[in-house]
């Protein structure tokens, strides 16, 4: 697998590679924090992700002959998990440090790189197979590059159900909100979805739970917020997904429509 460009890059004795330019970041830190890792981290060791890890496996979409590239990969345990079960060649790309050092640590024998998915992917064209934005980053033009004709894109977004009694209950909202449309509008006119799947289950969670899941979808607490989930208690809370399969436009169809 080759990398794009002639950019600098240091390897880290964790054994990642780090392709983060000055120019890349918005902060010193950016991306997940070392706390949104932890939150992240027990969040799964809890079982939490194993619905949409299991989903993806077996809609049969990625076979053991080929590349995955994970946009926004975290600390990678779903990549890593996909990997295991599928036998796949994997890489995760992250433009948190923190995250991929998780990663790197955990899961040596599969490639890291931090990167900035947002201003370009570091692979050369049709590098992958399959390309996976697991609620993160979403780069149609990348994405389209580095995928292979026959390849396919799986995103997930959270489902318009998603942490809803905490969303209620802490912030003072819980209003529905359907990803569904505005994500594939994102990716046309460069893919289409082929198909899609509503991941929903109900799970009890306690308040360490449940600050951990908040943490780790971005939904910072402030201290008001962390008072009202501790006062909860333990309560069921809606976790969903919507997980989207979408197959790349031919690059002669979408030039054609470009002209038009």
């Amino acid at each position: 697998m080759v990398c794009r460009g002639g950019h600098a890059f240091d390897i880290a004795h964790s054994g990642y590679v780090n392709l983060l330019q000055p120019r890349d970041r918005r902060s010193r830190r950016p991306g997940d924090s070392v706390e949104a890792v932890g939150a992240r981290r027990r969040v799964v060791e809890r079982g939490l992700a194993a619905p949409l890890v299991a989903a993806i496996v077996d809609e049969g979409v990625i076979t053991r002959d080929d590349a995955v590239l994970d946009a926004g990969c975290g600390a990678g345990h779903h990549l890593a998990v996909i990997a295991e079960r599928i036998g796949c060649e994997a890489h995760g790309v992250d433009i948190s440090v923190a995250a991929i050092d998780a990663a790197a640590k955990r899961y040596p024998r599969l490639q890291w790189v931090v990167a900035n998915v947002d201003r370009f992917v570091p692979y050369a064209d049709a590098s992958f197979r399959a390309v996976l934005s697991i609620t993160a980053r979403m780069n149609a033009i990348e994405f389209r590059r580095v995928l292979r004709a026959d390849g396919v894109l799986v995103v997930a977004v959270p489902g318009p159900e998603d942490l809803i009694e905490l969303r209620a209950a802490i912030l003072g909202a819980g209003v529905l909100r359907d990803r569904v449309e505005r994500t594939v509008a994102t990716f046309a006119p460069l893919f289409t979805l082929e198909r899609q799947r509503r991941l929903r289950h109900v799970a009890r969670l306690d308040p360490a739970a449940a600050r951990d899941v908040m943490t780790s979808s971005y939904r910072a607490l402030r201290a008001k917020e962390r008072a009202r989930l501790d006062a909860i208690g333990a309560t069921d809370v809606t976790l969903s997904l919507d997980l989207l399969f979408f197959r790349p436009v031919p690059r002669k169809v979408t030039a054609r429509r470009r002209r038009r």
